[in-house]
C-alpha cells in the first residue's frame, strides 16, 4: 500500500509548479519512499525485534512527514481536496498498521 501510494504521489508531484522542484516536489518525493525502503530494512532486521520496531517507528515518522506535505500541496492547491482525503487515509491506515506490528514485533520477528 505504502509504495503503491509513493508511485501515486510521485505521479501527482510531476504537476507541481517548476518553482516547487526542490521543495516540495523533492521533500513528498523522498519521504513516500522513505517510508517504504524503513519497512524494506525493518523486515531485512527482523532477527533483531530492537532493530526491527525502530526502522517500523522511522517508517510511521516518514508516513506522517508525507501527511504534512500533501496538507501543504492542498493548501497551495496543487492536489485537489478529494485526492489529499484519500491519501491521508492511506497514510493514517498505514500508520496503524506500522503501530501494530510495533506492537507486536514477536509475531513479526524471527
Amino acid at each position: 500500500m505504502a509504495y503503491k501510494t509513493a508511485l501515486e504521489i510521485f505521479r501527482l508531484s510531476s504537476h507541481f509548479p517548476k518553482e516547487e522542484m526542490y521543495s516540495l516536489t523533492t521533500q513528498i518525493r523522498d519521504s513516500t519512499r522513505s517510508i517504504c525502503s524503513n519497512i524494506g530494512e525493518a523486515w531485512a532486521k527482523r532477527r533483531y525485534p530492537k532493530h526491527f520496531a525502530s526502522k517500523l517507528t522511522d517508517s510511521s515518522s516518514e508516513s506522517y512527514e508525507t501527511s504534512i506535505w500533501l496538507d501543504f500541496a492542498h493548501d497551495h492547491a496543487y492536489i485537489d481536496t478529494d485526492t489529499h482525503v484519500r491519501l491521508i487515509d492511506i497514510y493514517d491506515h498505514v500508520n496503524a498498521q506500522l503501530s501494530r506490528m510495533i506492537d507486536d514485533t514477536d509475531s513479526w520477528c524471527l
